[in-house]
């Protein structure tokens, strides 16, 4: 057994493990043995040899196996959601060059010109599978999956994370958190963010179970809540928004040992309650360094003065250093670029033409440079501050919207915030300040007067806009085109939600 191999990693499990339940969902299971019958007759399924294989399908244990089969193969495979919009799923499939789709045929219509296998309740059809050949033909450094990013302007880029990347990450994890045989990790991300290699591979190569809700569950965190009592699930890893959707519950499943928060800006007042009753880490990596680089155990520690919580210290295997624009190290407390090196770096992007941020060392080893900014705090733990790119220009002073954002949400009454700046017609920058209220009394006037206490008049919104809850994109982050087309162009100018709500 490779131990840097993904699907060897996976099968020494099963021949350990064969009974054990790998995949929960809501009414059925299937044992690591079953899974691993799965993945090898999705692999029997395949029409041809490719170097690269999407994958189109329902959430459940025919995903997983889909994933297992392409990495058995030796191949990377290329994840999209059905619901993504048909033009950006196109893209991704044809730039990677899918040689076909693993698919379902009511998502046939999308996939019009591109070669495909559907599997239509595989997971009915295990038993016939056991005779499966079981070799493996990837190695360490073969590319397991492409992931594209997500931004809202410009072409995606897709990241190739190896094998090598994704066992390493699976040790830093269980080296981390411990991971138990009766430890369930719920599957609750899409697909084409890293998270979800966290839920499946970090929990599934550690010998862990992984609970799959239904759909209709992730859109309402009571039903998931009772799924998470119904499986006994005992880990969840997500954004920032679900952990405070869980705050504000009354109480939380007592199963509920460890919950992890990435991807964006954790603050303490999405915490404060569950702090005594759970477990808690903040995390931080881009999806170039595989899933995440650092960790940081909030329980029993003070957020910074801004509100957030420190991201941590490098996960095993990993360097993150704080270096200037020369790369050069910066002295501690000063701001520089979050610079990551060590196991989690990946192969870089599809389109090598793009990977000016992936920077060769003298001693060989590649480094990436973040485009994040961030301080060495006196303990050693690092505080993540903004992006490179995220200062703007108002009345010719340069602003962090994400300071003000910091501001904002400490106001009472503020339940979540975001501060982004829209252009006006004439290219002129604008402060917008999306708000969405706690229950109850809500002054908008006290909201302004708290942030003019802290903030010169120039860093302050120029609008506020009043929603019931944060838009977000397919892969859970907040969406920005949404928010500036429901909120209004910054030439909207007078247009202020204000008063008592």
């Amino acid at each position: 057994m490779n131990e840097n191999i993904i699907y060897e990693r996976f099968a020494d499990v099963v021949s350990k493990k064969p009974g054990r339940p790998a995949v929960y969902q809501k009414d059925r299971t299937f044992t690591f043995s079953q899974l691993n019958e799965l993945t090898k007759s999705v692999a029997a399924a395949f029409p041809v040899k490719s170097e690269r294989i999407g994958i189109i399908t329902d959430h459940g244990a025919g995903m997983i196996a889909s994933m297992l089969a392409v990495l058995k193969a030796g191949s990377a495979y290329v994840p999209a959601e059905p619901d993504f919009p048909t033009e950006r799923i196109r893209f991704m499939m044809k730039e990677s060059g899918v040689g076909f789709i693993i698919s379902q045929l009511k998502y046939a219509d999308k996939l019009a010109g591109f070669p495909l296998l559907f599997l239509e309740n595989i997971e009915d059809h295990i038993e016939e599978t056991v005779s499966a050949d079981a070799s493996c033909e990837a190695r360490p450094e073969s590319p397991a999956y492409i992931l594209y990013t997500s931004g809202s302007t410009g072409v995606p880029k897709g990241v190739v994370v190896t094998n090598r990347n994704v066992t390493g990450y699976a040790r830093a994890f269980d080296n981390e958190y411990h991971l138990k045989a009766d430890d369930i990790m719920l599957q609750y991300s899409v697909c084409s963010f890293d998270i979800f290699v966290e839920e499946v591979f970090a929990s599934l190569l550690s010998g862990a179970a992984v609970a799959v809700p239904p759909e209709s569950a992730k859109t309402d965190v009571n039903l998931l809540m009772d799924f998470v009592r119904e499986k006994g699930v005992t880990i969840i890893s997500g954004f920032p928004y679900l952990l405070m959707d869980l705050n504000a519950l009354d109480a939380i499943p007592e199963s509920l040992r460890l919950l992890i928060s990435g991807g964006d800006v954790l603050r303490a007042g999405y915490v404060d309650r569950l702090l005594p009753q759970v477990e808690v880490y903040n995390t931080y990596g881009p999806s170039e360094t595989t899933v995440c680089a650092t960790y940081f155990h909030c329980n029993g520690q003070q957020a910074l003065t801004d509100g957030t919580y420190p991201v941590g210290k490098p996960i095993l295997d990993v360097d993150v250093q704080i270096l200037d624009e020369n790369l050069n190290p910066v002295l501690q407390g000063q701001i520089g670029e979050l610079c990551i090196s060590g196991g989690g770096v990946s192969d870089g992007y599809l389109d090598k033409s793009k990977n000016e941020m992936f920077v060769t060392r003298s001693d060989g080893t590649i480094m990436y440079r973040s485009g994040d900014l961030g301080r060495m705090l006196p303990d050693g733990n690092l505080a993540f501050l903004h992006r490179k790119d995220s200062q703007v220009m108002i009345l010719g002073k340069r602003v962090e919207p994400e300071e003000v954002e910091n501001v904002l949400c400490r106001c009472p009454g503020v339940k979540t915030g975001l501060v982004y700046p829209s252009p006006d017609s004439s290219g002129l920058s604008h402060l917008t300040a999306y708000i969405v209220p706690e229950e109850g009394a809500f002054s908008l006037e006290s909201v302004r007067k708290r942030m003019e206490a802290y903030l010169t008049p120039y860093m302050m919104p120029e609008r506020f806009v009043l929603l019931d809850s944060i838009p977000l994109t397919d892969n859970g982050k907040p969406d920005i085109k949404e928010l500036l087309e429901n909120g209004g162009s910054a030439d909207a100018g007078g247009t202020e939600n204000t008063g008592e709500v």
